[in-house]
């Protein structure tokens, strides 16, 4: 492993560089578990759960696993607060945060040994996290699936790793060995990957959501949502021509939230990927077939080394 993956691996005790992302409705104990077993940091999200759901969740990742893993928290939840508790309570070793500003949280964070890891969209916003304590910072570039930031992950990432000193962990159009092999030459730590895991057979994702995964290009996925400062990337269907159609329009977030609502979990859970909302990053252009989780990540590493063998960085990895 190239020297920057083990500064991140150090940090989570971890064994490969390789964050699965937090996604809401899909990220659950079946997923994170495979993710953590496989040498990687599974990771549960908090989004659309209460706090007595979340426990159970950690509970059952527990029973499935017995080493690191992490627990996402969208910080502009009005159940965050008790998430954070929840989180400390089970000691979870890892918490990722997106959508908010984990600075009243941290001291809370560190008296219980969790290590934080929010997502950032910009240099600025990482400084200001290191400041705060985080232990690494995740660039999410605007690739990716889901709420996106402005700035692409290719500019984002080297950005974010000229201003800070804390690992930095890329994220955002990442799905296979070569854009893995790019994100260490950026200057990152390690992957975040969301999309390409949907397709594993231990996402518990609804197969229709898969298989329009499998079925896109990477043309597929649309913003919706930047007219009202929400912006968000979805695979085009039935649903995103509605909003769009709103946007022109001339409507605000709140009408257009009001279509939204639920949206993820029609798609996600019921299968409804025509009024759902698919949400998936322009990565799923290259993704062609469900693996298991063991498969994926070690395809994902052998690709990475060869790369970065074949650009002359042999005996680096």
């Amino acid at each position: 492993m190239i020297p920057a993956g083990k500064k991140l691996m150090k940090l989570l005790s971890i064994e490969l560089p390789v964050i699965q992302g937090g996604m809401a409705w899909i990220s659950d104990h079946s997923l994170a578990s495979a993710v953590s077993n496989a040498g990687g940091l599974g990771v549960i999200a908090a989004g659309n759960l209460d706090p007595e759901e979340l426990r159970e969740e950690i509970i059952q990742t527990r029973r499935l696993t017995d080493r690191p893993f992490g627990v996402n928290i969208m910080l502009l939840s009005p159940r965050a607060g008790e998430l954070v508790d929840i989180a400390c309570q089970e000691k979870v070793p890892v918490v990722t945060t997106g959508a908010g500003n984990p600075g009243p949280f941290m001291e809370r964070f560190r008296c219980h040994g969790v290590k934080v890891l929010p997502v950032v969209a910009s240099a600025g916003m990482a400084r200001r996290m290191e400041k705060l304590g985080a232990d690494g910072v995740i660039a999410e570039g605007m690739e990716a699936g889901g709420h996106i930031g402005k700035v692409t992950t290719m500019t984002l990432v080297p950005a974010v790793a000229d201003a800070v000193t804390v690992p930095v962990v890329a994220a955002g159009g990442i799905g296979d060995g070569r854009a893995m092999a790019a994100a260490f030459a950026l200057g990152a730590s390690g992957v975040q990957i969301g999309t390409r895991f949907i397709c594993t057979f231990e996402c518990t994702a609804h197969t229709k959501y898969k298989e329009r995964i499998l079925n896109a290009s990477e043309l597929d996925p649309v913003v919706t949502g930047s007219s009202t400062g929400h912006p968000v990337r979805s695979l085009r269907n039935g649903l995103t021509r509605r909003i769009e159609e709103l946007e022109r329009e001339g409507a605000g977030f709140e009408e257009i939230e009001k279509i939204a609502v639920g949206a993820l979990r029609k798609a996600s859970r019921e299968g409804d990927v025509n009024n759902g909302s698919v949400m998936a990053g322009q990565v799923c252009g290259i993704i062609k077939e469900i693996n298991t989780v063991e498969e994926l990540i070690g395809k994902l590493m052998e690709e990475a080394k060869k790369t970065i063998d074949s650009l002359g960085g042999k005996g680096l990895w």
